[in-house]
C-alpha cells in the first residue's frame, strides 16, 4: 500500500543539553578553537561569544495517512520551522512518502531565491532525514536497507576531540584534535599549535592517527606553513582550513601540501553543484554532513560524483544520520565520532538527551542496528516547542 504523507510539523527544543551547540559550563568543543573569527581577540576564546549556538535544534516530523511518524533532527531551529510549516510544507502534504526525488527537487528550486545554502539547506535536509525515517518504519527496515544495504559489517571509527591520547585507549583508529590558535596570534600561536601536536604524538606513538580540524580560521599561506611544520610529527589530515567558499585557495593548498598529507573539507558545504567545485579542487576526502548538505537523497548524489573522482567520503558527525550512509558506501571505509563528553574521556551518545537509543561504538566499532527507520526516538522529557503552525 502506498501510503500519502498527512501531516509536517517543525519543532525547536528547550532545556540544557536540547542543542549540541550549546555547551553550559567548561566544554572542550567551546574551549579556544581557531575559527575565521579568531581574527578578533575578543571573540577568540569561546565560539559561543559569536554565535554559534544561536539558531538551535530544529525537530522536523513527518506523519503519515495511518499515523505512522518519522522526524530528525538538524541545527536550523526557529527560522527552519519557520520555513518547514510555511513554505515547504505544501511540497509534502498530500505527496507520497516513497516521492523523495520530487519533493527534495521541489523544495530546493522552490527556495533558490533565499537559499542554496546555510539554514535552507539544513532545513531541506532535516525535512529529508525525517521522510527516510518514515519510510523506513513504513516498510519495516532500517534504512541502510532502503540504500541498497551494507557493503561491510561493521563502521570503523576516529574520534574528534580534545584527547587523542584517551580515544586510542577507547579503540578508535585516529583521533582529530580542535586547532586552538589561528593566523591573528602569529608565531607563539603556531608554535602553541605545534607543541601540542608533539606532545600528543608522543603520547599515542607513529602508528595511530591524528588530524588537526582548523574550522575555517586559516589562510592559504598559514595553511601551507603549518602543513609542512606539522609533517613532522605525522599530521594525517589538515581538515577544513579555509573557508568554504575559498576553492582555488584549497586547490593551491592541495598543490603545496606535504607529501603524504591529506587535505579534506566539505563539512560547511551543500548540495551536489557545491560538491562538484570542490572536487574540482583535488582535495583527498570530503565531509559532508547528512543534515546540513540535503539529506540522504542529495548525499547519494554526492558521494556518487566523488567515486567517480576517486575521492573518498567521509561525513562530518550527525551520529546514526551518516551512520546509515556510510556502511553502505565502499569509498566511506571509516566514520567520525564526535565526542561530547566535557572533555572528551568518555563516550556519549552525540545528540542525548534528545535521542534515544542511539548507538555509540565500542572499542571503535559499531554494527548499526537493525532497527526500522534511523533507529532512535525523541525523549519526551526534552521540551519541544511547535512556534509556527500553517
Amino acid at each position: 500500500m502506498k501510503h500519502k504523507i498527512a501531516q509536517v510539523r517543525a519543532y525547536t527544543t528547550r532545556g540544557k543539553g536540547a542543542d549540541y551547540h550549546d555547551q553550559s559550563g567548561y566544554h572542550w568543543i567551546d574551549d579556544h578553537i581557531a575559527t575565521p573569527m579568531s581574527a578578533y581577540p575578543e571573540f577568540r576564546q569561546s565560539r559561543q561569544s559569536f554565535g554559534i549556538n544561536v539558531l538551535g535544534t530544529l525537530v522536523v516530523e513527518i506523519e503519515a495517512d495511518d499515523g505512522t511518524v518519522g522526524f530528525s533532527v538538524t541545527t536550523a531551529g526557529e527560522i527552519g520551522a519557520w520555513i518547514v510549516e510555511k513554505h515547504l510544507a505544501r511540497f509534502l502534504e498530500g505527496a507520497y512518502v516513497t516521492d523523495l526525488e520530487r519533493i527534495w527537487d521541489q523544495m530546493y528550486r522552490s527556495t533558490l531565491f533565499y537559499g542554496r545554502r546555510g539554514v535552507v539547506l539544513n532545513t531541506i535536509s532535516g525535512v529529508d532525514l525525517a521522510l527516510y525515517d518514515l519510510l523506513g518504519k513504513l516498510r519495516d527496515e532500517p534504512v541502510y536497507a532502503l540504500l541498497g544495504g551494507p557493503v561491510r559489517d561493521e563502521l570503523t571509527f576516529y574520534a574528534t576531540g580534545a584527547r587523542p591520547d584517551i580515544a586510542q585507549q577507547l579503540g578508535f583508529i585516529g583521533g582529530k584534535m580542535p586547532l586552538q590558535h589561528g593566523p591573528a596570534e602569529g608565531e607563539e600561536g603556531m608554535r602553541k599549535n605545534l607543541e601540542k601536536l608533539a606532545d600528543m604524538r608522543e603520547r599515542v606513538g607513529e602508528d595511530f592517527w591524528l588530524m588537526y580540524d582548523c574550522w575555517m580560521s586559516l589562510d592559504v599561506d598559514y595553511s601551507v606553513r603549518l602543513a609542512h611544520r606539522a609533517a613532522e610529527h605525522g599530521l594525517r589530515w589538515m581538515e577544513e582550513a579555509l573557508i568554504p567558499d575559498d576553492y582555488w585557495g584549497y586547490a593551491e593548498l592541495k598543490r603545496r601540501a606535504p607529501e603524504g598529507m591529506l587535505i579534506t573539507t566539505g563539512e560547511h558545504e551543500a548540495t551536489r553543484w557545491g560538491f562538484r567545485q570542490l572536487l574540482e579542487t583535488e582535495v583527498d576526502i570530503i565531509q559532508p554532513d547528512v543534515g546540513w548538505c540535503g539529506g540522504i537523497t542529495e548525499l547519494l548524489k554526492i558521494s556518487a560524483m566523488a567515486d567517480a573522482h576517486g575521492t573518498m567520503v567521509v561525513p562530518h558527525g550527525s551520529s546514526v544520520y551518516s551512520y546509515h550512509f556510510v556502511v553502505t558506501r565502499t569509498n566511506s571505509p571509516f566514520s567520525e565520532f564526535l565526542m561530547m563528553h566535557e572533555t572528551a574521556e568518555e563516550i556519549v551518545p552525540m545528540f542525548s538527551p534528545l535521542l534515544l537509543n542511539e548507538p555509540v561504538p565500542e572499542n571503535g566499532k559499531l554494527k548499526v542496528p537493525d532497527t526500522p527507520g534511523f533507529g532512535v526516538e525523541l525523549n519526551p522529557d526534552v521540551e519541544r516547542i511547535r512556534p509556527y503552525s500553517h
